[in-house]
């Protein structure tokens, strides 16, 4: 059961990525929220919901949720309450990547740094771009929004120097992070910047491979 909800995952990832592709809105009513059921469905049966990944679970379930926001015909009205959804998705895979909590040292120090010096500059770029298109409503959302994201790919970047993850789950978490990471700037790079060529496409590609790895990476590291 568990290998048929992880290929009707894969399955249904691709089918929604067809479907942008394509520009079958009604395909991706289904297959968008779909993805993140089946992910959800394979780590409930692979591993259960226990310790740290209860908040994998729980990040998959506002991602859902997230993700059907996003997919309502007046996005001017709903895209709030998708960044919202979004953000308690990161604040629940930040409790479960810090699970103990990560120790402070020079390393994670410098993960921070790093993070916040990749980051920084594309996200001011982003909240410049808002107030021009009438959008200052967003500015601090958007603000809010960035500093958990990064927070997210900080937690993850961490456990490749821990001693308590193991190295497979560690690269896979956080290959993970940064594929949705790279998804979320791509998403506000092409909705408050500039178009961007099959931006849609990309973002959906990088979202859901993230959230594969994020949720395998967990499995790996903390089931039984």
């Amino acid at each position: 059961m568990e290998s048929i909800l992880l290929a009707f995952t894969f399955m249904c990832a691709m089918l929604e990525w067809l479907a942008v592709g394509k520009g079958w809105r009604k395909v991706e009513y289904i297959a968008k929220p779909g993805v993140m059921a089946f992910l959800f469905g394979w780590l409930w049966r692979s591993a259960g919901l226990d310790g740290p990944l209860f908040w994998f679970g729980l990040a998959l379930l506002f991602s859902m949720a997230g993700d059907v926001f996003l997919l309502l015909t007046n996005e001017r009205r709903w895209f709030p309450f998708g960044l919202g959804a979004f953000l308690l998705a990161h604040f629940a895979y930040i409790a479960g990547l810090n699970l103990p909590p990560a120790p402070l040292t020079t390393l994670t120090l410098g993960v921070a740094i790093f993070v916040g010096m990749s980051i920084f500059p594309l996200i001011r770029r982003i909240l410049l771009s808002l107030p021009k298109r009438g959008l200052r409503r967003l500015v601090e959302p958007v603000r809010y929004y960035a500093a958990t994201l990064a927070l997210m790919l900080f937690s993850a970047l961490v456990t490749l120097f821990r001693a308590d993850w193991l190295d497979m789950p560690a690269y896979l978490v956080s290959l993970g992070a940064v594929l949705f990471v790279i998804s979320d700037v791509i998403l506000a790079w092409n909705k408050f910047v500039q178009p961007i060529r099959a931006g849609r496409l990309a973002v959906m590609i990088t979202y859901h491979l993230g959230q594969m790895l994020l949720v395998i990476g967990a499995v790996g590291q903390f089931a039984g």
